[in-house]
């Protein structure tokens, strides 16, 4: 049933999520489209549910896999903050300065 309803969801267009995090160490992000920024006190991330700001302290992005959507980021998390989506001409992303 969980399976078909997951389907069905999926089907319409409906977004699913996950954070998963582990004894605030090691955040694993699912429905991530992009990385816009990183350092090792702040992460932003463009998700398919909105922008989301991770900060904390020796913050590393240990995966990414645009491929698959997910991203791993380790190290000390202070916070989480979503917002709304930004223009991508306007704010830039990094995956696409990299490949340019």
């Amino acid at each position: 049933m969980i399976q078909e309803d997951y389907t069905k969801n999926q089907l319409k267009g409906d977004t699913i999520q996950n954070l998963i995090l582990e004894n605030r160490k090691k955040l694993s992000i699912s429905g991530v489209e992009d990385v816009l920024s990183f350092d090792d006190q702040i992460v932003i991330l463009e998700t398919s549910l909105g922008m989301l700001t991770v900060k904390g302290e020796d913050l590393r992005i240990n995966k990414l896999s645009i491929d698959t959507t997910e991203v791993i980021i380790e190290g000390e998390m202070n916070s989480f903050n979503y917002s709304e989506k930004q223009d991508k001409k306007a704010s830039g992303s990094l995956l696409g300065k990299i490949f340019k």
